[in-house]
C-alpha cells in the first residue's frame, strides 16, 4: 500500500505497517497535507455496530492508557482464528505498540518488540507465516477497526497479512468533498454506510481493499486517541514504551 505501515503495515508492515516503512512515509506525507484537529470522541463507542451479530469473539487489549475491547469478525475466520490462537498462547503479552502516527493508526504485534532497546527500529518480526487476505466489503477502515499489517505490494502482490502484526485505526473525519475526491483517485465508490461513518466517526478510507479488516473496537475509542498523541522518535516508535497484554473475554 502506498499508504501504510512499517515492516509489516500498516499500517505500515508496510500500515504493511516494514512490511510498511516506505509506504508509511507516503501515508504520513498525505496526512500532513490534510492537517486536522485532534479527534475528540472520548467516551463514545464505535458508532456503527450494525454489522455485529452478537456472537463474535471478544478480546481485551490492556495498556497503561486503558483498555480496548474488540469484537473479532466472523467473516474473516483465518485472521480471527489466528488472533485468538496467539492470544491464548499469550503471544502478545509484553509486546509494544511500536509504531504510532497521530490521525492515522497505532500498530503492534511485532515479537521483536519484547524487551527491545530504546531507539531500535521495529516492525519486521512475526511468527514465521502469513495469512491469505480476507477482504469483506462491509468491513472497512473506520475509526476503531483492527486490521492486519502486511508487506508492500512490490514483494507481496497477493496482499497476504502478517501472522501477528496488526494496527488499530484512528484516522480522521472526512467531508463529502474529500470523499468525492478520494473516490476519483482510487476509482471506487464508498457505500452510503461507509460515507456516513467516515464523515461522523472518521477513519482511513484510502486503506480499504488493501488490508484485511478483521474486527473493531466496541469500547475504548478514547484510548486510541491517548496512544496516538504520545511523542515518538524518527521511526514513529513511542519514546516511552507502550506495552500490551491481551486476553479473551468471550
Amino acid at each position: 500500500m502506498k499508504k501504510i505501515l512499517n515492516g509489516f503495515l500498516i499500517i505500515g508492515m508496510v500500515f504493511s505497517i516494514t512490511a510498511c516503512n516506505s509506504n508509511m512515509k507516503q501515508t504520513k506525507k498525505d496526512e500532513q497535507l490534510n492537517k486536522v484537529k485532534t479527534l475528540n470522541i472520548e467516551n463514545k463507542d464505535a458508532g456503527d455496530v450494525s454489522i455485529l451479530k452478537g456472537d463474535e469473539r471478544i478480546v481485551l487489549i490492556s495498556t497503561k492508557f486503558g483498555d480496548l475491547k474488540i469484537a473479532l469478525y466472523n467473516k474473516t475466520p483465518k485472521h480471527s482464528d489466528n488472533f485468538v490462537k496467539l492470544v491464548s498462547k499469550k503471544y502478545y503479552d509484553g509486546l509494544l505498540f511500536h509504531r504510532v502516527i497521530n490521525h492515522f493508526m497505532i500498530q503492534g504485534g511485532d515479537p521483536d518488540s519484547r524487551n527491545a532497546k530504546q531507539g531500535a527500529m521495529l516492525g519486521n518480526g512475526g511468527p514465521g507465516y502469513t495469512i491469505p487476505a480476507e477482504f469483506v466489503p462491509e468491513y472497512f477502515h473506520k475509526k476503531g477497526a483492527i486490521a492486519a499489517a502486511r508487506r508492500g505490494d512490490n514483494v507481496n502482490p497477493e496482499k497476504a497479512s502478517s501472522g501477528s502484526q496488526f494496527y488499530i485505526v484512528q484516522g480522521r473525519k472526512y467531508t463529502d468533498e474529500q470523499l468525492n475526491s478520494l473516490e476519483n483517485r482510487i476509482g471506487r465508490k464508498f457505500t452510503k454506510q461507509q460515507r456516513e461513518t467516515y464523515k461522523t466517526i472518521g477513519g482511513t478510507p484510502f486503506l480499504d481493499g488493501n488490508y484485511t479488516v478483521f474486527g473493531e473496537v466496541i469500547e475504548g475509542l478514547n484510548v486510541i486517541d491517548k496512544i496516538a498523541e504520545v511523542k515518538t522518535d524518527r521511526f514513529d516508535r513511542p519514546i516511552k514504551d507502550i506495552k500490551m497484554t491481551i486476553k479473551i473475554v468471550k
